[in-house]
């Protein structure tokens, strides 16, 4: 026997939406979870192989400041999946956020980012460019107030970066490690 929502009350509806289910486990036992209805979202690592770079953005985050005192993070560009497909919304962030075209991606993987408490899935891809495919000013959405930094760094400090405990967000490590391990040859001090 399977455990039972028997119901479920928003608390807010807004850019995420916060509810509380009310879950029958399979013993019996009735339980009152809190769960942030959050949709997909995608994640990507652009970094170009000839040039051995990779960007990066960086951006304050209000639950990292809140949390932490964490004035920004460095971290892949990423957002909600607005598109029907995750290819093209991972290109659509990356465009934004760093003002690189990206054609091909290689999918990872879609994982749950926090099933303790989201409903969020995200896609991550690593897409290769050069350095003709930067062909926007990046920066984020000014009507979204991102205010993004764009960071093009070469791939062996960021993998110091992370050796070192200096990188922070989860899907971006995650998608860094998936790079070190199938292209290694990258990550050689030039």
């Amino acid at each position: 026997m399977a455990p039972v929502i028997r119901g479920t009350r928003i608390l807010h509806d807004g850019w995420s939406r916060f509810l509380v289910a009310e879950v029958t486990m399979p013993d019996g036992t009735r339980l009152a979870r809190e769960i942030e209805d959050h949709g997909r979202a995608v994640g990507v690592l652009p970094y170009d192989p000839e040039r051995r770079v990779a960007l990066l953005v960086e951006q304050f985050r209000p639950p990292t400041f809140f949390a932490a005192g964490t004035l920004s993070l460095l971290e892949v560009p990423a957002g909600l999946l607005d598109e029907a497909e995750p290819e093209d919304g991972a290109r659509r962030e990356a465009f934004e956020e760093t003002g690189v075209r990206l054609g091909t991606l290689e999918r990872l993987t879609t994982g749950w980012t926090m099933p303790g408490i989201s409903t969020e899935q995200m896609d991550l891809f690593l897409g290769a460019y050069s350095a003709a495919d930067r062909s926007g000013p990046g920066g984020g959405l000014a009507e979204e107030h991102e205010n993004i930094t764009v960071h093009e760094m070469p791939l062996a400090t960021l993998a110091a970066m992370s050796d070192r405990g200096e990188l922070t967000d989860i899907k971006t490590l995650l998608l860094l490690f998936a790079l070190r391990l199938r292209r290694p040859e990258l990550f050689a001090e030039p």
